[in-house]
């Protein structure tokens, strides 16, 4: 037990930062992070890149865009996501924001100069790059302030980059609507304002500890991390041999604590259930969010730019979508229970308007549907978020949403490299969402069994005495920590812990490809 005169050591730098310099420093960090984060959203051609590829200043077929450029996109980002995350933690996120803001230059040069249907594959690869390295930004603003400032950094920031993704869309769809500008003159307009945010990247500060490779060198009378406290390896004999040392520094590595951990943890039905909600749901809502402008442009082909209105579309999505995730925070449920049919019920809303989405012949209802789709899914984003992360530390939260993020993407990628791909069934835009809507409605089925399933055994066993709420998805290692600091008052000293944003969905509401228009 450590000394309370050195847990008020430890806390004293973490207070509330006084009206002096520190604080103003933190104001002022907080605003360009802030800004940053707006201006690089500030992408207003990117809602019309579908007709801009599809109609007269490009000339690409539908075939072309849908089964040849489309799923590179998907191939790319599988091949980037794992080495961008490794990276950005061990450079220290600053210079994977560097090239995030680079690729995204290359994206719209290519854009803008490219020809054929290979310079807008390379274009896709570009694109999966700045997709991948979205991460970056959601960590690197843990990194700079300490931990009493975790919960308004996030909030701050979220709020940042949603405006910045309405405000692009608007404009975009003013400038089109309104404006008659031609998307050439938009791209441009796009291609200065990500100029500009690659030039704020560089003023950004790089933080000098990231979470995993460069982790601060702890000083006498710091606290362990959460793991060291979960798996102390105070009083276990010194390994004799040169086999036996290496397999000790195998077993006593941080990651392969982080595993063993992990393991035990997955044993918990709840972090179970929204896991595989984050993967097989997500997978299914991106392919849509991938695919939809070609359907609009299916839909609704025209060559009067003034009567497309994606943009407005991605505006409204995107609005919808922080009003549901805001309301999802006041819903109090007993979720032990009641989690596989609130999914149930949102998974076959959204199969239903994945069907309305490739019956109907009226773009508005088309517009309509993906505006409700995209709330929907919204909504459960911030109940998963923190459904998974209370069972688990912060070192722990970001693994596991980072393999649930890679775990979606190989689905997305066998789906699309099984459906769209010429080397597969090489099916049209309104047959994938056929195929899409069979996808949500065999989830919302098996979710519907399952909520039964669990409600039936409620009742059965309703005269035990249930968990506590809070206990509900506590790991074993948490409910010790809990038992001690009941029984020891020093262990309020306690540093909070971070909670890591998912990489795809916190920051930005999805990975909407380039030539689909989908933003963040």
């Amino acid at each position: 037990m450590m000394p309370s005169g050195q847990v008020e050591e430890k806390q004293a730098p973490e207070e509330e930062p006084g009206p002096g310099l520190e604080h103003k420093a933190w104001r002022c960090l907080v605003t360009f992070l802030c800004f940053y984060g707006f201006m690089a959203q500030m992408r207003p051609g990117e809602s019309f890149i579908t007709p801009y590829l599809l109609g007269p200043f490009k000339n690409f077929t539908k075939e072309q865009v849908t089964n040849e450029i489309m799923p590179v996109l998907t191939y790319s980002y599988l091949a980037v996501l794992v080495p961008i995350f490794l990276i950005t933690d061990y450079l220290r996120y600053k210079p994977v924001l560097l090239l995030q803001g680079l690729s995204y230059v290359c994206v719209w040069l290519l854009l803008l100069f490219g020809s054929s249907v290979l310079h807008m594959q390379l274009m896709e690869a570009f694109y999966s790059i700045t997709m991948a390295a979205r991460i970056a930004y959601s960590s690197y603003i843990f990194s700079l302030v300490c931990p009493t400032h975790y919960q308004r950094m996030a909030s701050y920031s979220r709020a940042a980059v949603l405006l910045g993704v309405f405000t692009s869309s608007v404009l975009g769809q003013l400038l089109v609507t309104v404006g008659r500008m031609s998307f050439p003159v938009l791209n441009y307009i796009s291609l200065g304002f990500l100029i500009f945010s690659l030039g704020l990247a560089l003023f950004l500060k790089r933080p000098k500890r990231s979470l995993f490779f460069n982790r601060s060198v702890p000083v006498q009378g710091a606290l362990p991390c959460e793991l060291d406290q979960m798996h102390p390896s105070v009083g276990r004999p010194e390994p004799h041999g040169k086999l036996e040392r290496v397999l000790h520094t195998c077993r006593d590595s941080f990651l392969v604590r982080m595993l063993r951990e992990l393991g035990a943890n997955l044993q918990l039905p709840q972090l179970r259930l929204w896991c595989l909600w984050w993967v097989f749901n997500s997978a299914g809502y991106y392919l849509i969010v991938y695919y939809v402008h070609i359907l609009w442009n299916v839909v609704h082909p025209t060559t009067d730019s003034t009567h497309v209105y994606n943009g407005a579309a991605d505006a409204a999505s995107t609005l919808l979508g922080a009003i549901t995730s805001f309301a999802a925070g006041f819903l109090k449920i007993r979720w032990a229970l009641w989690s596989k049919l609130v999914i149930a019920a949102v998974t076959a809303i959204q199969a239903g308007l994945v069907f309305l989405l490739y019956t109907t012949k009226n773009i508005w209802l088309c517009y309509a549907a993906f505006v409700v789709f995209r709330g929907a899914y919204q909504f459960l984003v911030p109940i998963a978020t923190f459904r998974i992360a209370s069972s688990l530390s912060k070192e722990l939260c970001a693994l596991v949403f980072g393999i649930n993020t890679f775990l979606a993407t190989v689905l997305k990628t066998s789906i699309t490299l099984v459906v769209s791909d010429k080397r597969g069934l090489f099916l049209d835009v309104h047959s994938q969402f056929q195929v899409y809507f069979v996808y949500f409605l065999v989830l919302s089925i098996v979710y519907f069994l399952g909520a039964l399933l669990d409600i039936l055994c409620h009742f059965r066993q309703s005269h035990h005495q249930p968990l506590p709420v809070v206990q509900e998805l506590q790991s074993p290692s948490e409910k010790v920590v809990s038992v001690l600091s009941m029984q020891d008052g020093n262990l309020h000293g306690l540093q909070p812990s971070a909670l890591p944003l998912p990489p795809e969905d916190s920051m930005e509401d999805g990975e909407g490809p380039i030539g689909i228009g989908a933003k963040a």
